[in-house]
């Protein structure tokens, strides 16, 4: 079974076609913009094992902020429609990474219920990585997770360097990501559901 996405969305702020394979080897082809969020992007495609396209026009002359947020809106929209109907899935998994004196840990449930707890403080006085704005990071999270309707919790538990942080974040998304949309054989063709439907 075939488990891969594609969308697109094009308004007076953003164009962007994203395709998503779930059963992946890690491979990413990004093209923000964005230096740093396409190495996030990069990384969220390596460390959870998706194959990863994004190709993405947007108002960067005003600032990054559209561009982050519409890719996360149409990468979780492609994620929601690869997992079809998430038969077989693990459902709930959870992945705490470090990167140096950064420390992230990210809870996924699979629910269909979209809703996301961000608590990942930035160090004071480093408010941009490159040309990124460090706060993006939360504002991507939200959209891709009520877009991909997964009940998602991020919690940063300590960090010195910005960019430590929101790349450890990333890794700790996509390993959880990855865990939770893996298929269990003892559940093929069940919904891991006592409702029968996620």
């Amino acid at each position: 079974m075939s488990r891969t996405g594609e969308r697109r969305r094009s308004t007076r702020e953003t164009e962007i076609r994203v395709r998503i394979d779930l059963d992946g080897t890690g491979e990413a082809r990004v093209q923000t913009g964005i230096g740093f969020f396409d190495h996030m992007l990069d990384a969220l495609a390596r460390h959870g094992m998706f194959d990863l396209e994004v190709e993405c026009r947007g108002d960067l002359h005003i600032d990054a902020h559209h561009t982050v947020e519409d890719v996360g809106i149409v990468l979780g929209g492609a994620f929601l429609d690869a997992l079809g109907d998430k038969r077989g899935i693990v459902r709930y998994a959870d992945a705490t990474v470090p990167l140096d004196e950064a420390l992230t840990r990210a809870v996924v449930d699979v629910s269909g219920r979209p809703f996301i707890h961000f608590d990942v403080p930035l160090p004071p006085g480093q408010p941009t990585i490159g040309q990124f704005d460090a706060a993006l990071s939360a504002e991507f999270w939200r959209a891709f997770a009520m877009e991909a309707r997964v009940t998602l919790h991020l919690d940063g538990l300590r960090g010195e360097n910005a960019h430590h942080v929101v790349e450890a974040t990333f890794k700790a998304a996509a390993r959880a990501l990855d865990a939770a949309t893996a298929m269990d054989p003892r559940r093929a063709g069940v919904v891991p559901s006592t409702k029968g439907a996620l």
